[in-house]
This record gives structure tokens, sequence and C-alpha cells, in this order.
């Protein structure tokens, strides 16, 4: 059973609160993320998706001055380094999201997981994939 440390991409950023969107997108453009934790004081206390700039500043008509924590998704979702690819899917599928955040015991982040991730083995990763499948589906 794959564990999410096996699959998981260890390059991950975290962003300030205090942070402009502006400055977020460009992160997010020379990473090539779709999804920036949001971190204050040695803590995750929300994420921030391009999806999020998308609908709720530019949509909204919020300049790329305006600051992460104004638009950013509180509370965040994560799973530890040691869960199974399963139970991460399992995860993703009930709250709707494409990315996750990984953690270590210590709760120290360690990686982020995405929908891709998940596409690369097969029987095992199967059930998984096909519960994630609706998440990408319009809803």
């Amino acid at each position: 059973m794959h564990q999410l440390k096996d699959l998981m991409s260890q390059d991950v950023k975290v962003i300030s609160p205090d942070m402009t969107i502006g400055d977020a997108a460009q992160t997010m453009r020379d990473g090539d993320f779709g999804m920036l934790p949001v971190g204050e004081h040695d803590r995750m206390i929300g994420a921030i998706s391009d999806r999020d700039i998308a609908i709720r500043a530019v949509a909204e008509g919020k300049g790329p001055g305006t600051k992460v924590r104004e638009i950013m998704s509180e509370g965040i979702c994560w799973a530890y380094d040691d869960d199974t690819v399963d139970h991460a899917a399992k995860l993703m599928s009930e709250k709707q999201i494409r990315r996750l955040p990984v953690v270590n015991h210590d709760k120290r982040l360690v990686g982020i997981v995405a929908l891709g991730d998940f596409a690369v083995d097969s029987a095992e990763i199967r059930p998984a994939a096909e519960a994630l499948a609706k998440i990408s589906e319009p809803s």
C-alpha cells in the first residue's frame, strides 16, 4: 500500500497571509503551483489557490495589491506523510479539493499531493482515482 510520502511533491512553499495576491500569483506561476499553503507564526492557517484568486479576487474587482488573508480559504485540510493514498483520495473527494498539504507527525509541512499524483500506479490506486474523478466533474 503506497503512503503519501511515496508520491507527494516535496517542492512546496508556504506564503504569508500579508503577501499580496499579485505576489502569490507570481509565486504560483514561477513554481508551477496551483495552491499555496498560508502560514503564520509557524502554523498553517489556510490556503490560497489559483481558483481563489480568480473567483474571490479578480471576479470581485479586487486588485493585485489585495492581501492573501482577504481571499484565502481558512482552515486547511491536510494528511500525514504515512497516510495511505486511499485515505488521502477519500479526504480529497469528501472535501472537493485537488491539492492536499502533507505533514509529518511533528505537524511540519513536508510536501503536497495533487490529483495528478494518483495516476502513478494501476490496480492499487484505481479505487482512489475513481473516487477522485468525481471532483473533476462539474457540480
